[in-house]
Formats: C-alpha cells, sequence, structure tokens
C-alpha cells in the first residue's frame, strides 16, 4: 500500500469513528487506518473492530501489555514496515488533527523524507488553546531548539509523515514508553539526515473526551529531553 495512517487511542470512543472516516475520505485512494489501542476501557477498540468487518481498508491492533502511548506507537510503526507501506502519517485520534492535510503532506513528501504538520508556520493556527497551554508549547519549542538542535518551528507536533526507509533507519533505537516519542523520531530523523519540511495546520481542539496531559508532565518532558541529548 502506498500510505498508512497510524493512529494510537485510549478511549476516545467518542471520536474514532469520525476520525477513520476522515482519514479514508481525505482524497488518497491508497490509504489505509492502523488503529493501535491499549484495550480503552471505554470500548474504543471494539468500534474499530466493527468498523473493520466491514472495511478491509481499517486494521486494529490491540495491545494488551507494555500499555503506553510510545509503545503503542513503536508497535504501530513496526507493523506498518511489515505490511510493506512506502509512506507512514501519524495522527491523534481525538480530532485536533484534520485529516484533510494528510494529501498535502503526500504531494510534499515527494521532495523531502519528513512532513510535519506545522501550527508555527506561515498558515498555521493554534487559537483554540489557552494562553498558560501556548506558553509552554513557546517554552518547549525554544528548549527542544537549544538542547537537541532540532531548527523546527513545531519540534512538538504529532502529526507528521515519514518514507518508511527514514522509519526503518532508526525504528530501533525507540525507547520512549509515552508522547515523548515524539520527540525521540524527530530527533532520529535529524541524526539520520533526513529532509524535514513542515506544511501549516490548523490545531483544533479535541472534539470531545479528556486531555491526557498533566501538569507535571512538563517538568519530565525537559528532564527526558536532557536524557536523549547525552544518550
Amino acid at each position: 500500500m502506498d500510505t498508512l495512517a497510524v493512529v494510537c487511542t485510549y478511549n476516545e470512543a467518542t471520536n474514532i469513528e469520525k476520525v477513520i472516516n476522515d482519514i479514508l475520505n481525505c482524497g488518497l485512494k491508497d490509504i489505509e487506518v492502523l488503529v493501535a489501542d491499549d484495550v480503552s476501557p471505554d470500548g474504543t477498540y471494539k468500534i474499530v473492530e466493527e468498523i473493520s468487518k466491514k472495511d478491509s481498508r481499517v486494521h486494529l491492533l490491540l495491545r494488551k501489555t507494555n500499555r503506553g502511548r510510545g509503545y503503542a506507537g513503536i508497535d504501530a510503526f513496526k507493523w506498518c514496515l511489515e505490511h510493506d507501506a512506502k509512506h507512514i502519517v501519524e495522527l491523534d485520534g481525538d480530532g485536533s488533527h484534520n485529516p484533510k492535510y494528510i494529501k498535502n503532506f503526500r504531494e510534499i513528501i515527494n521532495t523531502c523524507d519528513v512532513v510535519i504538520g506545522s501550527r508555527y508556520v506561515t498558515g498555521g493556527s493554534d487559537t483554540q488553546r489557552g494562553i498558560l497551554r501556548q506558553s509552554i508549547s513557546f517554552f518547549s519549542r525554544m528548549y527542544l531548539k537549544i538542547v537537541l538542535g532540532v531548527n523546527i518551528c513545531d519540534p512538538t507536533s504529532g502529526y507528521r509523515m515519514f518514507k518508511c526507509e527514514t522509519v526503518k533507519s532508526f525504528i530501533n533505537k525507540l525507547t520512549a514508553a509515552d508522547p515523548f516519542i515524539v520527540t525521540e523520531m524527530l530527533y532520529f530523523s535529524k541524526l539520520s539526515k533526513a529532509l524535514i519540511k513542515e506544511y501549516p495546520i490548523d490545531f483544533l481542539e479535541r472534539v470531545s473526551g479528556e486531555s491526557k496531559l498533566k501538569p507535571w508532565t512538563l517538568v519530565k518532558y525537559l528532564i527526558k529531553v536532557l536524557k536523549l541529548r547525552i544518550r
């Protein structure tokens, strides 16, 4: 297949069906969806399972051990490589990443190795989040540029498309159990000399449900960045 969309979920039952439908109708003919779910208590995986029975383009990776956003991402990317996808696009399952941009990413990746859906390049926006969240995001971006040398306007964006050759170059180096995998993948892409381009997106607030981010997450994140740089 040409493009596989990876969506890692935990308690996204109210959002996942719309996300899947929007991905499949993003304008790409050869696109399929892989949902990696950690046995969500709200039954997210059951919804995906029912959809997959009716549509062969939808796949479920049900993870019962080693739960965590990072581990789910690692397993999902390995699944994509094993099934010979040429491109992998990753987006959140809460509706904050609009699948309409996937077609644009696919066009741009012909000229690079990684496409980042960016809120902070000309044409992008992040207007639906509060001042505190935006301030934290700004600090994180500056911190990543200084510590990791990642010269990207939106290094914390979780909406990205990769050529599979790029993912193969670092998949066995990924260790993050949590959302820090987003930073790991970007950093290892940089170390592998991958050409990275950014495309403007409008970041939306989640459609429904609760955010998984907690206030103390930032402190842990800053420490992990230092450890990654030392590593």
